[in-house]
């Protein structure tokens, strides 16, 4: 049985941080920085704008010359955000990961964002699945079952 969103947020946490769509793009940056994290969500009273990670900063900021002291979030976040819901399993994350080529999924739930996975967290997930999944294949082969 493949692990779900919900079971990966109780393992994960449910931290989400985020920015208002006004905030300077370096006032995004510092956040990000400060969290360690790779992207952000772009909220306006609790409403899913957008989402800004580094890969956009790199290629709309950067490699067009732009200033991001002065730049609005609005301006560069990616408007167009793909989200998963809390019973969604991780295998169907990876594939639309993969498929979107996109690194971060919000989780909402009745219209509110409760959470966001990254890649790494996906791939976190399965190789513990996988990993449970030998062991158990062990013990059937070896017959370690407890039964002699």
């Amino acid at each position: 049985m493949h692990k779900t969103v919900a079971r990966l947020l109780e393992t994960k946490g449910s931290d989400v941080w985020s920015i208002g769509p006004d905030a300077t793009v370096y006032s995004a940056l510092e956040l990000m920085a400060e969290k360690n994290v790779g992207a952000l969500l772009i909220l306006d009273g609790g409403d899913l704008l957008g989402i800004m990670s580094e890969r956009d900063y790199a290629r709309k900021v950067v490699l067009q010359g732009k200033v991001s002291r002065e730049m609005p979030v609005r301006d560069l976040m990616t408007a167009e955000v793909h989200t998963v819901a809390p019973d969604t399993t991780t295998t169907a994350c990876m594939e639309l990961m993969t498929d979107k080529h996109i690194r971060h999924l919000p989780v909402v739930e009745e219209g509110r964002v409760i959470g966001l996975i990254s890649i790494g967290d996906i791939v976190s997930s399965v190789i513990q699945e996988q990993r449970f999944m030998i062991e158990q294949l062990e013990k059937y082969i070896t017959g370690s079952t407890g039964v002699s």
